[in-house]
């Protein structure tokens, strides 16, 4: 009969450490490492909420899904505080100035998700006051579709900003190719 610890550590995955140098008592590695790993497990999510994908991500939050579990607990509703932009819902272009606002009150660097089909491409509403996906005005690293998602894909979307703010270099946002980009969003 196996005992409860055998158990528990059978459950538990052990991850493969990070690519450095190890020895009796210290770990070495790269910055780029160490800093990708802590902003990855610390996103501050700013949720930008105009419809039913606010709800969702209410639910998200909440003690079932719990997304405090993936780093994301503290919600910030100040863009100089916060890294993640989470659009959800429609966005009419009359609010699309805000949301280009807010995106560039945001501090370096800085992350974008479209949650559900109308922030990300208008969804049902093929009108003209209706922003047919906020891509056409703020740069998006990550589109969780669905209408409205469910909690479950919410929770991948965020943990695939995590996956890419892990990997990105501490010097990819001054490269050319991402001030061309800003660029081509008329964001200087």
């Amino acid at each position: 009969m196996s005992s409860e610890k055998d158990i528990v550590e059978s459950k538990v995955k052990i991850v493969k450490a990070p690519d450095g140098h190890e020895g009796s008592g210290f770990f070495a590695t790269s910055l780029d490492q160490v800093v990708g790993l802590a902003r990855k497990n610390s996103l501050w999510p700013l949720p930008f909420a105009t419809s039913c994908c606010g709800i969702e991500f209410m639910a998200t939050m909440a003690s079932h899904y719990d997304l405090g579990r993936f780093g994301s607990e503290r919600l910030s509703f100040s863009p100089r505080q916060a890294d993640l932009l989470m659009v959800m819902g429609t966005i009419s272009k009359k609010l699309a100035p805000v949301v280009k606002q807010v995106y560039l009150q945001m501090a370096e660097p800085r992350w974008v998700i479209a949650m559900g089909a109308c922030a990300s491409s208008g969804g049902i509403f093929d009108t003209y006051s209706v922003l047919q996906g906020i891509d056409r005005i703020i740069p998006v690293d990550v589109y969780i579709p669905g209408c409205p998602p469910r909690p479950e894909q919410v929770i991948d979307g965020i943990l695939q900003v995590q996956e890419l703010v892990g990997k990105e270099s501490l010097r990819r946002r001054n490269t050319p190719e991402y001030t061309e980009l800003l660029a081509s969003y008329g964001i200087e």
